[in-house]
């Protein structure tokens, strides 16, 4: 697994790089059917990896936000070439780049740059999780406990509503919503943060898959919004990503305004 993650590694900083030169300076956004905007940044970086797995692994699939190559592949790039592209389009430095390789559903090398800070988060299934080659560790807060933080994502046709959500644990958490749900899983595998509410269904393996496996390898927990595992090749049923101790007490509220 080390091979593929100096090769997430090398895309990384390729799409750091990106990042980094179009910030400030963008033309030509667009918005797609549900509202969102995707620049020729996102799309350059997209192309940009399913070339390089083509050269490399030629065997293997990419589903990335903007552009998919299916050769039937029990292994799978899934790629989010800039997650939080509309704080990248507002000029507010959060977004960053995901890359994870998923075989059979199961992610084993996950991959996060954030170009604006430098911080190449990194991690293979069962070795633990890093950033910038150190060791990194979620906190141990609960919910209720001072410096618990939860981040929450919501948008107009999501499945789930964070909303009401996040309204009900006001009185016991700090809330906040910084635009970029895999910069803000970085800062719980980190310790800064302590949960995140992310509602994605079509598309969002491609936002939290590489989020998903480091921050289980920092000890954290990641769960769909009925507290069951799932695959990340495929459409997912939104996500709590938590510091583990907290998480069956997020789920408990969770399960109030969530029902199959």
């Amino acid at each position: 697994m080390e091979e593929y993650l100096n090769f997430a590694i090398s895309i990384a900083e390729y799409a750091g790089s990106e990042i980094r030169k179009n910030f400030g300076s963008l033309s030509n956004v667009e918005f797609k059917s549900d509202r969102t905007p995707v620049t020729e940044v996102d799309k350059k970086i997209n192309h940009y990896l399913i070339e390089q797995v083509s050269r490399v692994y030629p065997n293997h699939s990419v589903i990335g936000e903007e552009e998919i190559s299916n050769n039937k592949s029990n292994y799978v790039w899934v790629c989010d070439p800039v997650d939080g592209t509309g704080m990248f389009t507002d000029g507010v430095p959060v977004s960053v780049f995901s890359l994870a390789l998923v075989v059979d559903g199961d992610v084993q090398v996950g991959v996060v740059y954030d170009p604006h800070l430098n911080n190449m988060y990194t991690a293979i299934k069962g070795k633990g999780a890093f950033c910038n080659g150190a060791r990194i560790h979620v906190n141990d807060k609960h919910l209720g406990d001072l410096g618990y933080r939860l981040n929450f994502e919501m948008w107009n046709n999501a499945k789930f509503d964070t909303m009401l959500i996040a309204h009900d644990m006001l009185s016991l958490v700090k809330v906040s919503e910084i635009g970029s749900v895999a910069r803000s899983c970085m800062a719980i595998a980190s310790g800064n943060f302590s949960c995140d509410l992310f509602p994605g269904t079509s598309h969002g393996n491609c936002d939290i898959a590489a989020s998903a496996l480091i921050v289980s390898e920092a000890g954290g927990r990641v769960t769909d919004f009925y507290g069951n595992s799932q695959k990340y090749d495929c459409a997912i049923n939104g996500a709590i990503i938590t510091n583990g101790i907290s998480h069956d007490e997020v789920l408990s509220i969770v399960k109030k305004y969530v029902k199959k």
